[in-house]
C-alpha cells in the first residue's frame, strides 16, 4: 500500500492532523482497536485556552510550576500561543462547548490554575471534541481509516522513515504489544519469552502483516497504560511508538515521568478504572479521609494531591479515600457531571447524597518519543504527536487539561511541517478573536474546504512540497 501521509493513531492528535494535511494529498490513518478506544474520548474536564492576552503570563507560570519548571519552555510558549487558533477550528468543525448566556464561551477551573481558563462541554469534553474531529475526516475522499489495524514495525531506508509494517488485529490481540504481535520468524521463538508464540492462551495468531509506504509517519499512538494493572487509559495503549523509538535508536526523554491521577474511582470490578474529573475539584468537591475530615488543598497540582492521598491512605490503613460534592451546587453537578454522576450510580452511589471513594491511578504519560517545535522526531520523515511524543511542554507534571490542547497544536504543526517543509508561525498572544472562525493557513487543508474558509496568504521561504517528497525539518 502507498500513501503520502500514514498516521497511526485516531485519537485527537491523529485526525486533527489528518484534517490539517492538503486535501489533495493521500492519507490512511490506523486504529489499534475500535475507533472510539482511544483516550481521546475519555477526557472529562476540558481543554485549556488563553481567554485574553492578559492571561498569558498566568497561564505559563501554571504550567511550569505544575511541570517543577522541567518544562521546555518554547513548547509551552507555542501551545498557549495557539490556543485559540485551535478553538476556534474545533468550533468552526461543530464542536460543542458550554456557553455562558451571553453566547461566549464558559470557562471552568482545575487544579493548579490561578484562574477559570477551560473551556468544555459538560463531563465529556474529550468525547466531544473527538466524535466530531472523526465524523469530519470520515467525510474526507482522500483519507483511508484501517481499524483493528496494528503498527508492528517502521519501514527505514538509509535512516529515513518511509512508512511502517502493519498487521490486522481481532479486538483480544488489540491489547497486545509489539513483542507479542510480531510474526514468528521475527518474535516468535517461546524460547525467547513472547507470550504470543507457542502459548494456546495467548489467542489466535495476527493476520499476516504488510507494508504501508509513505512520504511522512506520523505516530499518534498515545500512552503506556496497557501495561499497568490500574489505568485510566484503554487497554490498547501499549507504548508501540516508544518501543519502535528505542528499537531504531531514537530520541527519547523523560519516560519516567508517568502522571498518578488522585481521584480514579475506586471499584472492585476488573478493568480500565473509571476517572473522576479535576473539574470536580475545581467546582468545590473536596477530599475526605476516614474521619469524614479534609486533609488536603484539592487544588494544588496533581502530582501532590495524588501524593498527600497516598499517605492519607497509609495513615488510614485504607484501600481509598473520599470526596464528597457536598459543597458543589446540585445544579451544577446535575449540568456539568452527567456522566460522571451516572457512572457512580452504576456502582451504588449517588454523588448528590453521599461521599465516593477514590484511589490514585496511572493515568498520563509525559515523556515519550523526543520532538521539536514541529513534531519532527530524530528520524527524517517521522514526526509524532499527542501523549506518545514529548516536546518539553508537561515538565515532570502535567497541569489539568492542557493535554487535549498540546496534542491538537502539535498536530497541527507535524501537518503543516509535512506539507510546506516550513515552521508554523505562532500567532500573538490573544490573537485571534474567540469567534470560532477557522483561519486557512496557505495550502489547501482538507479544514479549509470543511469550513469553507478563505485563503490566507503566509510568509513563503519556498514552495510548498508533496509530502512524499518534502525533507524533515531539521532537528
Amino acid at each position: 500500500m502507498d500513501c503520502d501521509v500514514v498516521i497511526v493513531g485516531c485519537g485527537v492528535a491523529g485526525l486533527y492532523a489528518a484534517l490539517n494535511l492538503p486535501a489533495t494529498s493521500r492519507v490512511v490513518m490506523l486504529s489499534k482497536g475500535e475507533l472510539d478506544e482511544c483516550d481521546s474520548m475519555l477526557a472529562q474536564g476540558g481543554i485549556c485556552v488563553l481567554p485574553e492576552g492578559d492571561d498569558y503570563d498566568s497561564f505559563f507560570e501554571d504550567t511550569m510550576r505544575a511541570g517543577h519548571y522541567e518544562n521546555r519552555r518554547e513548547s509551552v510558549d507555542i501551545m498557549i500561543r495557539s490556543s485559540r487558533s485551535v478553538i476556534n477550528d474545533l468550533v468552526a468543525l461543530g464542536v460543542e462547548f458550554n456557553r455562558e448566556a451571553d453566547g461566549s464561551l464558559a470557562f471552568t477551573r482545575e487544579g493548579a490554575h490561578a484562574r477559570p481558563r477551560i473551556a468544555f462541554y459538560r463531563d465529556v469534553t474529550g468525547k466531544a471534541i473527538t466524535s466530531k474531529l472523526l465524523e469530519r475526516v470520515q467525510q474526507l475522499p482522500n483519507v483511508e481509516i484501517l481499524d483493528h489495524t496494528a503498527m508492528i514495525d517502521l519501514l527505514v531506508e538509509e535512516g529515513e522513515c518511509r512508512g511502517v509494517v502493519a498487521c490486522p488485529v481481532t479486538e483480544e490481540q488489540s491489547v497486545r504489544t509489539i513483542d507479542e504481535l510480531m510474526p514468528e520468524d521475527a518474535a516468535g521463538d517461546p524460547a525467547a519469552g513472547n507470550p504470543a508464540a507457542g502459548d494456546p492462551a495467548a489467542g489466535a495468531r495476527p493476520a499476516p502483516a504488510f507494508e504501508i509506504h509513505a512520504g511522512a509517519t506520523l505516530l499518534a499512538t498515545g500512552g503506556i497504560g496497557g501495561v499497568y494493572q490500574h489505568s485510566t487509559n484503554f487497554p490498547q495503549l501499549t507504548g508501540d511508538a516508544v518501543y519502535l523509538a528505542t528499537k531504531y535508536g531514537l530520541e527519547t526523554e523523560h519516560l519516567d515521568y508517568v502522571q498518578i491521577h488522585p481521584t480514579g474511582l475506586y471499584s472492585q470490578r476488573p478493568g480500565r478504572t473509571f476517572l473522576i474529573s479535576e473539574s470536580c475539584r475545581g467546582e468545590g468537591a473536596v477530599l475526605l479521609n476516614q474521619a469524614g475530615e479534609r486533609f488536603v488543598d484539592e487544588l494544588q497540582p496533581r502530582d501532590v494531591v495524588a501524593a498527600a492521598i497516598r499517605e492519607q491512605m497509609r495513615a488510614d490503613g485504607s484501600e481509598h479515600e473520599w470526596l464528597s460534592f457536598a459543597p458543589v451546587d446540585p445544579a451544577v453537578v446535575r449540568e456539568h457531571f452527567v456522566n460522571i454522576r451516572q457512572r457512580c450510580l452504576e456502582e451504588g452511589r449517588d454523588i448528590l447524597d453521599e461521599s465516593i471513594p477514590v484511589v490514585p491511578t496511572q493515568h498520563y504519560f509525559m515523556g515519550g518519543v523526543r520532538v521539536d517545535r514541529d513534531s519532527a522526531t530524530s528520524m527524517p520523515r517521522l514526526y509524532a504527536a499527542g501523549e506518545t511524543s514529548c516536546n518539553g511542554v508537561h515538565g515532570r507534571n502535567r497541569l489539568a487539561s492542557n493535554s487535549l490542547l498540546e496534542a491538537l497544536v502539535f498536530a497541527r504543526r507535524a501537518a503543516y511541517n509535512i506539507a510546506t517543509g516550513r515552521s508554523l508561525e505562532v500567532e500573538a498572544a490573544g490573537e485571534p478573536a474567540l469567534d470560532g472562525a477557522h483561519r486557512a493557513t496557505g495550502f489547501d487543508a482538507s479544514i479549509d474546504r470543511l469550513c469553507a474558509a478563505p485563503a490566507i496568504s503566509v510568509p513563503s521561504a519556498s514552495e510548498p512540497v508533496s509530502p512524499a517528497r518534502g525533507e524533515s525539518s531539521s532537528k
